[in-house]
């Protein structure tokens, strides 16, 4: 009994050690993934400069997409405030990273790029939710889309489609 007393006490104290560098690796990768797929791109505010605002990490684009046809969408808030993922479940994240699907059901505007993402390893897509959820929080007034430009609050981009 003695013989299997140490190595289960040495198990118990290593535990928490490999799941706090799991969760430091896991952090880590979701990290590097949310800039190779440049997340900020779209969903970091923006001043009249175009320079990313300080401090603000992907609560929101504040320059949009207009999209022929469909309207002129901004880029939401992907903190954990209630403003943006905040209530959300990793599977809704989940949907709305891989599927373009938002929790609601709808299709996300195409602009989204999900299905490059689709194709991201449940561990590397765990990772990429896991690293969102440790943004600071923050409180963002979504801009809703709209179909008509002169009722855009903020600045957009117009994409313009090839011709066939």
């Amino acid at each position: 009994m003695k013989i299997l007393a140490l190595p289960m006490l040495l198990g118990i104290i290593a535990t928490p050690a490999l799941a706090a560098d799991h969760a430091a690796d896991q952090l880590a990768r979701g990290a590097y993934l949310g800039a190779i797929m440049d997340c900020a791109g779209c969903h970091m505010p923006r001043g009249p400069d175009g320079a990313p605002v300080a401090g603000a990490t992907l609560s929101g684009g504040t320059v949009g997409f207009e999209i022929p046809g469909m309207g002129i969408f901004w880029p939401p808030n992907l903190t954990p405030d209630a403003s943006g993922l905040g209530d959300w479940t990793d599977a809704e994240i989940a949907a709305a990273i891989i599927g373009g699907i938002s929790r609601d059901g709808h299709k996300l505007a195409p602009i989204m790029p999900a299905t490059s993402y689709a194709a991201l390893t449940p561990e590397d897509l765990q990772a990429l939710i896991t690293w969102l959820r440790s943004l600071p929080a923050t409180p963002t007034e979504r801009l809703v889309p709209v179909t008509d430009a002169a009722k855009a609050k903020a600045p957009f981009y117009r994409v313009t489609l090839p011709q066939q």
